[in-house]
Parts: structure tokens; sequence; C-alpha cells
């Protein structure tokens, strides 16, 4: 890194973030574009990742990253938001693969008496029925597809032809005359 040992890691107060004044009218070369934002760029990546080797990783990762869509010919508040942007988006990338691990694992075979998930003759069935029996016609079919077939709101309006936010209004009402105790006489 530049202006630093490599013994000394980057400070937020010490002299290592220094960013020199340039005029806005652009840099030079690639050279003058590294050299003037490396420091604060790999301040940001060491403050963010906490370790050495990462932050200097993705110190590299943000200016290859950049090398080709940015040009040499923007203005330095242009370069360092870029810049600031790429950053962003490395990071991201760095904390989704290093947290985007699988934590919990399942396992695929279960034990030969795993109780039943349901018990049997639980009546439950049978109550839900006599709710929707009891209910009109367009709630009743309402109910039946987004729940009973799993349909998104979107697909049960389609096939009840209606619009999505009258699917929405529909079953809103449909669950609110389901939940009335004696609905109807079904509870």
């Amino acid at each position: 890194m530049v202006g630093r040992t490599g013994s000394e890691p980057w400070s937020s107060d010490g002299p290592a973030r220094e960013l020199r004044v340039l005029s806005d009218d652009g840099y030079p070369d690639w050279e003058a574009v590294y050299r003037d934002n490396v420091s604060w760029v790999y301040g940001l990546m060491f403050t963010k990742v906490g370790n050495r080797p990462d932050a200097e990783d993705l110190t590299a990762e943000v200016f290859m990253t950049a090398l080709k869509p940015l040009r040499v010919s923007a203005s330095v508040p242009e370069v360092r938001a870029y810049l600031r942007a790429t950053a962003r988006t490395v990071l991201a990338g760095y904390w989704r693969t290093l947290m985007g691990r699988e934590i919990t694992t399942i396992d695929d075979d279960l034990p030969e008496d795993a109780p039943d998930p349901v018990p049997p003759d639980s009546g439950a069935a049978e109550r839900a029925r006599a709710v929707l029996d009891a209910l009109p016609d367009r709630y009743r079919r309402i109910l039946e597809l987004r729940f009973l077939q799993g349909l998104s709101v979107r697909e049960a309006a389609n096939t009840l032809g209606v619009t999505v936010a009258n699917a929405k209004v529909l079953q809103h009402r449909a669950l609110q005359m389901a939940a009335r105790p004696n609905a109807g006489g079904a509870r």
C-alpha cells in the first residue's frame, strides 16, 4: 500500500489517509487514479472486514472491477463516486459469499418410527369444510384457491376473472366472515 509500511494497519485518524486536492478536470492516467484513491479505498475495506489480507484483496478487486468501465477523463468527484459504488458492490459480494454458506443441514433419512405430522381424526378437516360451506360462493372459492390449492393472489384472481385488488378484498372479507363466531351456524 502506498504511504504505509507492511506492519502498520490502516487507521482512520492516522496520517495514512491523505487525500490530495486535485482539480475537477480529471486524472492524467490510471496511475494517478490509483495513487489518489488507493488509501481511502483500502481504509474503507479494512474498516468493513477487519483484516489486512481481505482488505487488500477487496481493494484490488475494486480497482480491477472499475478499470474497464471507468473513464479516466471523468472528473475527480465522478471517479471517487464510482469507486465508492464499486466498493459497495464488491463488499456486498464478499459478505454474500462469506455469509451465504449453508449453516443448517437437514438429514434426508428420517427415523422409521417418526410420528405422523397430523394426528388422525382431529376433526380439523370437517370443521374447515363446515366453515367454507357456510360462506357465500365467491368467498368460499377464493379461500379454496388460495389456501387449499395454494395459488397466488394473481393466479386466484385470474381463475375468478377479477382484478388482483378485487381478489385481495374478497380474501380479506372471506377471512373476516369465516372468523366470526357462528358464521352461518358452522361453529
